[in-house]
């Protein structure tokens, strides 16, 4: 019989990407999150709507299983106090209660802005952590306590992904599509030709499927997870802009200025665009994938192009079930605010 594993966060995007992927695979999946599992697959899906901050649910989720996946977060854009409470909190009491159950493995999904703006390129996992804003820190918190659980036996490996796409991902995504499907250029900060690299969530999901069968002395280690072929981010932006067959272009801004006019957009809750979107959108943003090659012996199939078309394929076919919603979540348009107006100006 497979394994029983248990995905935390298993109604966000990569949550239910990944779910259908264990499906398949013939695993037994049990989803637990705080927000309704509302897909067709719920009755093959063992569903918790519960909080991971809560330890009496938590309790209840562990029993029988073999294999955490830890997706759970808090994004950027919840306040302070939720991404600590949820994103260390929340993380802390999963791996304290797996322990007790005699998890088999724990999968932690963490995130490249644990290396906040580095100085240097591609970036390897032994650089320097360095979160950008709350959330950026706060994985770096839960990494450690990842690797403390690990020092004392565990099997805990790590994955850091660069920003993901795939199908069900809208949130900062869907302003790109949005723009590219109305037939309006788009803007970049600066030239648009800084380097920067981008992940397919099925990527991804093979990845944390190789870290829950591989020899355990072999994935019990920290990987990024990442593109193999990518380009610049006038690159990614145009071959959106070219599936959408307007004969729209990328426009470069002054990099500046625009930060700024974010930084003041963001303070006042008028802009979706956090920290770390904006302070690296117009730098070099990429990491070495050398140690996952090796280690895991897995080599990504779709380049950053490819994954951004799927991406958007996929917004075409469904735009019109998210009208008129938004949310904070990756699966949700997010409140455009003044960037709503800035759309008519391309």
């Amino acid at each position: 019989m497979q394994p029983s594993i248990l995905v935390t966060g298993g109604a966000g995007f990569l949550g239910i990407n990944l779910c259908r992927h264990l499906l398949a695979l013939g695993y037994r999946v049990r989803s637990m999150d705080i927000a309704p599992f509302a897909y067709p697959e719920r009755n093959a899906v063992d569903v918790m709507q519960s909080d991971i901050r809560d330890p009496a649910a938590v309790e209840r989720a562990m029993a029988g299983i073999d294999i955490v996946v830890h997706c759970a977060a808090a994004l950027p854009l919840a306040s302070e106090e939720e991404i600590d409470s949820t994103d260390v909190g929340g993380t802390r009491t999963l791996l304290e209660i797996a322990a007790q159950h005699a998890v088999g493995r724990f999968i932690f999904i963490s995130s490249t802005s644990v290396y906040g703006i580095p100085d240097h390129h591609p970036v390897y996992e032994h650089d320097p952590l360095q979160g950008v804003g709350p959330y950026g820190v706060a994985k770096i918190r839960a990494e450690r306590l990842c690797r403390e659980f690990r020092a004392t036996g565990h099997c805990i490996p790590i994955l850091r992904p660069k920003s993901f796409v795939g199908p069900e991902r809208l949130g900062v995504f869907e302003l790109l599509y949005d723009w590219a499907y109305s037939g309006k250029n788009f803007p970049v900060l600066g030239t648009g030709n800084n380097r920067y690299q981008l992940l397919d969530v099925a990527d991804l999901c093979d990845v944390i499927v190789l870290c829950a069968t591989r020899d355990p002395q072999v994935v019990n280690d920290t990987f990024n997870v990442a593109a193999k072929e990518f380009g610049t981010m006038r690159d990614n932006f145009q071959a959106v802009l070219d599936r959408a067959g307007h004969g729209k272009h990328v426009v470069g801004l002054p990099a500046k200025p625009v930060i700024a006019l974010l930084k003041l957009l963001e303070a006042v809750h008028l802009s979706p665009l956090h920290q770390w979107i904006y302070e690296t959108a117009d730098v070099e943003s990429y990491v070495s994938i050398e140690h996952m090659e090796s280690r895991l012996g897995f080599i990504p199939r779709y380049s950053n192009r490819m994954a951004l078309i799927r991406n958007y394929d996929w917004y075409v076919e469904h735009r019109e079930e998210y009208q008129g919603k938004t949310g904070l979540t990756h699966r949700l348009p997010w409140k455009k605010g003044a960037l709503r107006l800035a759309k008519w100006f391309f």
